[in-house]
């Protein structure tokens, strides 16, 4: 991986990172409402576990196999 790849792969990360965290508060401030769509929960409650798996998935190709 060269060095612009793993920057590139960092601002994403970052970039996904906080969109997560964006989301869970959208989410906290639905549900603290009580006047909270169920389908638009939904929606976001599957976008941040989306985003979770796209976090992952980027960490594992931040970090190098060790073989232990």
């Amino acid at each position: 991986m060269t060095e612009a790849e793993e920057q590139t792969l960092r601002a994403k990360l970052a970039e996904l990172v906080q969109e997560h965290r964006d989301l869970d508060a959208a989410i906290a401030a639905m549900t603290a409402s009580g006047t909270a769509d169920q389908l638009q929960l939904t929606r976001l409650k599957k976008r941040k576990l989306q985003i979770k798996d796209l976090i992952a998935a980027i960490e594992d190709a931040l970090l190098p196999d060790i073989i232990a």
